[in-house]
């Protein structure tokens, strides 16, 4: 079962403040969904309350939300307690995204093959921040762009090396 990450990180390594992502990228946005859609996606709750409510849930994709809130309920979501039970919802066949936050990609790192960051060449204020990446992380690909109002971003794929 391939277990991917996706995320946006800011050049000081912020992915988000007060629950929120502190830039509006259309184009990085459009590439979540177009690497996310049709295949299950894991996220925390508090990143499925930060989903805009008409994006809630994501459509195209089976949305399971990791929270320790036992009796947590919300339509067209599936509450798991744990990351590992979380993955056992997952068909074993197709990628699995993790999509936010922090604390479940720190969590999923270690049993990831593959990341996908946009990295941001400009600094964000924020409370949180991505996992640091060790050695057995290689950059694969990366494209460079420029968002519609002027901000630079690369889109870089990791692999573990040997992987």
């Amino acid at each position: 079962m391939p277990l991917h990450l996706i995320y946006a990180r800011a050049a000081n390594g912020v992915i988000g403040k007060n629950n929120t992502i502190p830039w509006h990228i259309p184009e990085d946005m459009a590439h979540f969904k177009q690497l996310t859609q049709g295949c299950p996606v894991i996220m925390g709750r508090k990143t499925w309350d930060s989903l805009p409510p008409r994006f809630r849930p994501l459509p195209g994709r089976t949305n399971i939300v990791v929270t320790r809130q036992s009796d947590w309920e919300a339509e067209g979501a599936q509450p798991a307690s744990s990351l590992p039970t979380a993955l056992a919802l997952c068909d074993s066949q197709q990628t699995i995204w993790v999509i936010g936050g922090a604390q479940i990609y720190a969590q999923a790192l270690p049993l990831a093959d593959c990341i996908e960051v946009t990295e941001i060449e400009q600094d964000f204020d924020g409370d949180a921040v991505a996992p640091a990446l060790g050695a057995e992380w290689v950059a694969t690909a990366r494209s460079h762009h420029v968002s519609a109002k002027g901000l630079p971003f690369s889109f870089v794929t990791f692999r573990r090396a040997g992987a």
